[in-house]
Protein backbone atom coordinates (compact mmCIF):
# COMPACT_ATOMS: atom_id res chain seq x y z
CA UNK A 1 0.00 0.00 0.00
CA UNK A 2 1.49 3.47 -1.17
CA UNK A 3 1.77 6.01 1.67
CA UNK A 4 1.55 9.75 1.55
CA UNK A 5 3.48 11.68 4.45
CA UNK A 6 3.11 15.50 5.33
CA UNK A 7 3.61 17.22 8.22
CA UNK A 8 5.27 14.73 10.12
CA UNK A 9 2.41 12.10 9.40
CA UNK A 10 1.76 9.41 7.10
CA UNK A 11 -1.23 8.36 5.47
CA UNK A 12 -1.80 5.16 4.25
CA UNK A 13 -3.83 5.35 0.53
CA UNK A 14 -5.59 3.06 -1.53
CA UNK A 15 -4.09 1.70 -4.95
CA UNK A 16 -5.95 4.37 -6.82
CA UNK A 17 -4.65 7.09 -4.09
CA UNK A 18 -7.41 7.35 -2.43
CA UNK A 19 -7.12 7.96 1.58
CA UNK A 20 -7.51 4.31 2.74
CA UNK A 21 -8.95 5.13 5.87
CA UNK A 22 -11.46 7.93 5.62
CA UNK A 23 -11.31 9.12 9.27
CA UNK A 24 -7.88 9.75 9.07
CA UNK A 25 -8.14 12.83 6.97
CA UNK A 26 -6.94 16.19 8.29
CA UNK A 27 -6.18 19.34 6.75
CA UNK A 28 -2.19 18.39 6.47
CA UNK A 29 -3.39 15.42 4.09
CA UNK A 30 -5.07 17.91 1.93
CA UNK A 31 -2.17 20.20 1.77
CA UNK A 32 0.31 17.08 1.56
CA UNK A 33 -1.70 15.72 -1.22
CA UNK A 34 -2.97 18.88 -3.44
CA UNK A 35 0.67 19.35 -4.92
CA UNK A 36 0.70 15.60 -6.30
CA UNK A 37 -2.17 16.10 -8.07
CA UNK A 38 -1.02 19.11 -9.83
CA UNK A 39 -1.93 22.15 -7.72
CA UNK A 40 1.10 23.25 -7.31
CA UNK A 41 0.81 26.58 -5.12
CA UNK A 42 -1.56 25.12 -2.66
CA UNK A 43 -4.71 25.09 -2.09
CA UNK A 44 -6.53 28.72 -2.35
CA UNK A 45 -10.05 29.52 -0.23
CA UNK A 46 -11.88 28.15 -3.28
CA UNK A 47 -10.21 24.77 -2.64
CA UNK A 48 -10.88 24.34 0.49
CA UNK A 49 -14.66 25.76 -0.40
CA UNK A 50 -14.95 22.93 -2.02
CA UNK A 51 -13.09 20.45 0.05
CA UNK A 52 -15.11 21.52 3.35
CA UNK A 53 -18.78 20.99 0.64
CA UNK A 54 -18.05 17.38 0.25
CA UNK A 55 -16.94 16.65 3.58
CA UNK A 56 -20.02 18.72 5.04
CA UNK A 57 -22.12 16.80 2.60
CA UNK A 58 -21.05 13.56 3.17
CA UNK A 59 -21.03 13.91 7.58
CA UNK A 60 -24.89 15.28 6.84
CA UNK A 61 -26.01 12.78 4.30
CA UNK A 62 -23.63 10.17 4.40
CA UNK A 63 -22.71 10.32 0.86
CA UNK A 64 -20.10 12.17 -1.40
CA UNK A 65 -22.01 14.73 -3.09
CA UNK A 66 -22.34 13.75 -6.89
CA UNK A 67 -19.98 17.02 -9.42
CA UNK A 68 -23.42 18.82 -10.12
CA UNK A 69 -24.03 19.27 -7.06
CA UNK A 70 -20.62 20.74 -6.02
CA UNK A 71 -20.18 23.20 -8.83
CA UNK A 72 -23.88 24.35 -8.03
CA UNK A 73 -23.68 25.09 -4.80
CA UNK A 74 -20.17 26.60 -5.13
CA UNK A 75 -20.79 28.39 -8.55
CA UNK A 76 -18.56 26.73 -10.53
CA UNK A 77 -18.98 25.70 -13.87
CA UNK A 78 -16.69 22.81 -15.62
CA UNK A 79 -13.39 24.77 -17.00
CA UNK A 80 -13.12 26.61 -12.91
CA UNK A 81 -13.66 23.25 -11.77
CA UNK A 82 -10.50 22.17 -14.00
CA UNK A 83 -8.76 25.46 -12.92
CA UNK A 84 -8.75 24.37 -9.18
CA UNK A 85 -8.40 20.12 -9.41
CA UNK A 86 -6.78 19.49 -12.89
CA UNK A 87 -7.04 15.74 -12.21
CA UNK A 88 -10.60 15.71 -12.38
CA UNK A 89 -13.48 15.96 -9.80
CA UNK A 90 -13.68 12.22 -8.04
CA UNK A 91 -9.55 11.85 -8.77
CA UNK A 92 -8.99 15.15 -7.56
CA UNK A 93 -11.41 17.44 -5.21
CA UNK A 94 -12.69 14.06 -3.53
CA UNK A 95 -9.11 12.30 -3.23
CA UNK A 96 -8.04 15.62 -1.69
CA UNK A 97 -11.36 15.61 0.59
CA UNK A 98 -10.29 12.07 1.20
CA UNK A 99 -14.28 11.29 0.15
CA UNK A 100 -14.96 8.91 -2.46
CA UNK A 101 -18.49 8.19 -4.69
CA UNK A 102 -17.95 4.55 -3.46
CA UNK A 103 -17.74 5.91 0.21
CA UNK A 104 -21.31 5.50 1.86
CA UNK A 105 -23.01 4.64 5.37
CA UNK A 106 -25.55 2.42 5.92
CA UNK A 107 -28.63 3.80 5.92
CA UNK A 108 -29.01 6.53 3.20
CA UNK A 109 -30.95 6.24 0.51
CA UNK A 110 -27.93 5.24 -1.73
CA UNK A 111 -29.07 1.16 -2.04
CA UNK A 112 -29.47 -0.58 -5.84
CA UNK A 113 -32.05 -2.88 -5.28
CA UNK A 114 -33.44 -4.26 -8.55
CA UNK A 115 -36.94 -5.14 -9.49
CA UNK A 116 -38.36 -8.45 -11.24
CA UNK A 117 -38.53 -6.83 -14.35
CA UNK A 118 -35.38 -5.49 -14.59
CA UNK A 119 -34.25 -9.18 -13.84
CA UNK A 120 -36.26 -9.92 -16.99
CA UNK A 121 -34.64 -7.54 -18.76
CA UNK A 122 -31.31 -9.20 -18.63
CA UNK A 123 -33.54 -12.71 -19.19
CA UNK A 124 -31.51 -15.27 -18.05
CA UNK A 125 -28.00 -13.33 -17.88
CA UNK A 126 -26.30 -12.35 -14.80
CA UNK A 127 -23.71 -9.90 -13.38
CA UNK A 128 -21.45 -9.35 -10.67
CA UNK A 129 -21.95 -6.72 -9.11
CA UNK A 130 -20.33 -5.33 -5.54
CA UNK A 131 -22.35 -4.07 -2.91
CA UNK A 132 -23.14 -0.58 -4.42
CA UNK A 133 -24.13 -1.47 -7.58
CA UNK A 134 -20.34 -1.81 -9.89
CA UNK A 135 -19.96 -4.48 -12.02
CA UNK A 136 -17.06 -6.07 -10.62
CA UNK A 137 -14.92 -7.35 -13.52
CA UNK A 138 -15.46 -4.90 -16.89
CA UNK A 139 -15.23 -7.23 -19.31
CA UNK A 140 -18.53 -9.25 -18.28
CA UNK A 141 -20.31 -5.39 -19.41
CA UNK A 142 -22.78 -5.61 -22.58
CA UNK A 143 -25.75 -3.38 -23.91
CA UNK A 144 -28.12 -5.59 -21.50
CA UNK A 145 -26.36 -4.93 -18.41
CA UNK A 146 -26.34 -1.15 -19.05
CA UNK A 147 -30.24 -1.51 -20.24
CA UNK A 148 -30.70 -3.02 -16.72
CA UNK A 149 -28.97 -0.22 -14.96
CA UNK A 150 -30.50 2.19 -16.91
CA UNK A 151 -33.60 1.14 -15.94
CA UNK A 152 -32.95 0.78 -12.55
CA UNK A 153 -31.45 4.10 -11.93
CA UNK A 154 -32.57 7.83 -12.64
CA UNK A 155 -31.81 7.53 -16.40
CA UNK A 156 -35.14 10.29 -18.15
CA UNK A 157 -37.57 7.55 -19.22
CA UNK A 158 -35.81 4.53 -18.02
CA UNK A 159 -34.11 3.92 -21.12
CA UNK A 160 -30.73 5.13 -23.06
CA UNK A 161 -31.22 7.21 -26.19
CA UNK A 162 -28.24 8.27 -28.61
CA UNK A 163 -26.62 10.65 -26.76
CA UNK A 164 -26.31 8.47 -23.56
CA UNK A 165 -24.54 5.31 -25.51
CA UNK A 166 -22.21 8.13 -27.48
CA UNK A 167 -21.15 9.04 -23.94
CA UNK A 168 -21.10 4.85 -22.88
CA UNK A 169 -19.21 3.83 -25.81
CA UNK A 170 -16.60 6.64 -25.47
CA UNK A 171 -15.92 5.62 -21.82
CA UNK A 172 -15.21 1.62 -22.96
CA UNK A 173 -13.28 2.21 -25.69
CA UNK A 174 -10.96 5.05 -23.57
CA UNK A 175 -10.79 2.52 -21.12
CA UNK A 176 -10.03 -0.27 -23.30
CA UNK A 177 -7.24 1.71 -25.51
CA UNK A 178 -5.91 3.18 -21.98
CA UNK A 179 -6.83 0.97 -19.17
CA UNK A 180 -8.36 3.74 -17.45
CA UNK A 181 -11.58 5.06 -17.17
CA UNK A 182 -11.52 9.02 -18.44
CA UNK A 183 -12.11 12.44 -16.28
CA UNK A 184 -14.84 13.97 -16.55
CA UNK A 185 -13.28 16.84 -18.01
CA UNK A 186 -11.62 14.51 -20.96
CA UNK A 187 -15.91 13.17 -21.34
CA UNK A 188 -17.06 16.59 -21.67
CA UNK A 189 -14.56 17.87 -23.87
CA UNK A 190 -14.83 15.06 -26.11
CA UNK A 191 -18.75 14.79 -26.34
CA UNK A 192 -18.47 18.81 -26.26
CA UNK A 193 -21.15 19.09 -23.38
CA UNK A 194 -21.37 21.05 -19.96
CA UNK A 195 -21.75 19.78 -16.61
CA UNK A 196 -26.18 21.05 -17.34
CA UNK A 197 -25.62 18.40 -20.48
CA UNK A 198 -24.68 15.90 -18.65
CA UNK A 199 -26.49 15.99 -15.89
CA UNK A 200 -29.81 16.23 -17.85
CA UNK A 201 -28.66 12.50 -18.98
CA UNK A 202 -27.21 11.16 -15.92
CA UNK A 203 -28.64 12.83 -12.92
CA UNK A 204 -27.40 10.56 -10.76
CA UNK A 205 -23.52 11.72 -11.57
CA UNK A 206 -21.00 11.03 -13.69
CA UNK A 207 -19.33 8.22 -11.87
CA UNK A 208 -22.50 6.90 -10.28
CA UNK A 209 -24.68 7.31 -13.14
CA UNK A 210 -22.53 7.14 -16.59
CA UNK A 211 -19.47 5.19 -15.76
CA UNK A 212 -21.05 2.58 -13.95
CA UNK A 213 -23.84 2.46 -16.36
CA UNK A 214 -20.68 1.71 -18.58
CA UNK A 215 -19.86 -1.52 -16.27
CA UNK A 216 -17.04 0.58 -15.04
CA UNK A 217 -15.60 2.41 -11.76
CA UNK A 218 -12.66 4.10 -10.81
CA UNK A 219 -11.43 3.02 -7.72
Amino acid sequence: MNMLAHGGKTYPLGPKGFLADRTRWDDDFAEGMAPLLGIEKGLTKEHWDVITYIRDTFERTGRCPIIYETCRMNGLNRRTLKKLFPTGYQRGACIIAGITSRDSRLGTDYMDYPTEDLHMLASRKTYQVDAQGYLIDADDWDEVYAGWKAHDMKIPGGKLGDRHWRIIRFLRRQYQERGEVPTVYETCEAMEIELDDLEQLFPDGYHRGAVKIAGLRVA
